[in-house]
């Protein structure tokens, strides 16, 4: 059975830093949270459908504003029909006539300023889909963070075990113990290498989430990740500034304003549009004759066609504000949860830092001495044992639920980056 060497064991017991990943060494490291951010908004195919969207509503601005399309007409009028008669009678004539329809004054400003409120609700939908986007990368390169720091420590215990398992077998062959110890000894590997199974496989299933989102194949490894960043603590004016800044109520606001000017431009349907048409009529031999038309719509079936259509507006505009109103709400809450949610996983990995990690080593080391010097049981060591994984591993997890409570913070206080954000500090950990 192969041994590990001395100092790693007692760097172990002493709480050090563990040595490499079994198994892992040769994998390059992940590369930086903030960089894969601006990978997946630069790649995501959901940003990109939103932002097909969102061009799709911008070249609609320019027709919601343009004047109806003009019509031309050939006009035949024969005085002495069914005789033809043009060219013999002055009233018998043909000839083209135009026309061209002219919405009342200010319908057309109010239909263009409605198409880009609506553009503008498309593009305020696509900040807020890359808003979280680049939440997702974030947490879910915390969660690769949680699973490779117990990756390590589950590699460096199965040596730690098996020096503990070559210990048992001295004893046993001098007679100083029973079997009991090197079965518990088999059963703790086999339960380090049952963990480590499954630790692979949540590992696989999220970094091919976070593929999905870079647009990767979804078999393409990450690398491991060794470090997350360190965060800042909320601002203090956490509050009104979620209220102001929150994606939902950028959009929900858009929409308010979409809906005003989508009730302006209809009401304004009350008012009638005009008509302007010329035309030449050419007689044969007489003269031409040139007519000039002016026509008014005349709005009479309001009451079953644009009245309806204000009511539904005005609805609208009731809805966008309550929804508006939801989204205010939401985002104090939302604010406040986080706050407490920030609290807690930073209390949580100080508190693993300077007590539990530190005193499960003191243990462990203390339990394994004993067992060495022959005045202690090997239960004892496993149960300080594994007491001593579950604070180092507890710590990286506290650590990913802290930088995932950031990253919370982060896009309920700011657009998605185009750079690295300013709010984390350069320091790592």
């Amino acid at each position: 059975m192969k041994l590990i060497p001395l100092s790693l064991f007692l760097g172990l017991t002493l709480g050090l830093p563990p040595g490499p990943v079994r198994g892992e060494a040769t994998l390059p490291p992940a590369p930086p949270v903030e960089d894969l951010v601006l990978e997946a908004l630069s790649r995501a195919p959901a940003i990109a459908v939103k932002k097909a969207r969102v061009d799709a509503a911008r070249e609609m601005e320019e027709p919601a504003g343009a004047l109806p399309d003009p019509m031309l007409e050939l006009m035949i009028q024969d005085a002495g029909f069914p005789d033809w008669t043009v060219g013999e009678m002055e009233m018998s004539m043909i000839g083209p006539q135009l026309s061209q329809g002219l919405p009342f004054p200010g319908k057309q400003g109010a239909r263009k300023a409605a198409a880009a409120a609506a553009t503008r609700v498309r593009r305020e939908e696509m900040e807020s889909l890359r808003r979280g986007v680049a939440l997702e990368v974030r947490r879910l390169y915390a969660e690769v963070y949680a699973f490779d720091r117990e990756a390590e420590l589950l590699d460096v215990s199965r040596d730690m075990v098996e020096l503990l398992a070559v210990t048992v077998s001295h004893h046993i062959e001098a007679g100083d113990m029973d079997q009991e110890a090197a079965l518990k000894a088999r059963l703790l590997t086999s339960r380090i290498e049952e963990r480590r199974t499954n630790l692979h496989a949540e590992r696989t299933q999220t970094v091919a989430m976070l593929n999905r989102i870079l647009d990767r194949p979804a078999g393409a490894d990450l690398g491991v990740v060794t470090e997350l960043p360190i965060p800042v603590p909320p601002p203090p004016d956490l509050d009104s500034l979620a209220e102001a800044s929150f994606a939902e109520v950028i959009v929900r606001n858009a929409g308010v304003i979409a809906a005003e000017k989508s009730l302006r431009a209809t009401r304004l349907d009350l008012r009638p549009d005009f008509m302007l048409g010329a035309g030449v009529g050419f007689r044969g031999n007489l003269d031409p004759v040139v007519n000039l038309r002016f026509g008014i719509e005349l709005p009479l079936w309001q009451g079953k066609k644009q009245r309806p259509m204000i009511r539904a507006a005005r609805a609208e505009l009731d809805m966008a504000r309550e929804e508006l109103r939801d989204a205010r709400a939401t985002a104090r809450a939302e604010a406040l949860r986080l706050r407490a949610e920030w609290i807690r996983t930073e209390e949580q990995v100080r508190r693993y830092e300077e007590s539990f990690v530190p005193q499960t080593s003191l243990a462990f080391d203390a339990a394994r001495s004993a067992y060495l010097g022959q005045r202690g049981d090997f239960s004892t060591v496993i149960e300080d044992f594994n007491m001593w994984i579950e604070a180092r591993t507890g710590l990286a997890e506290r650590e990913a639920e802290r930088f995932m409570a950031w990253a919370g913070l982060d896009a309920l206080l700011h657009p998605a980056p185009d750079v690295a954000p300013a709010s984390i500090e350069g320091e790592t950990r």
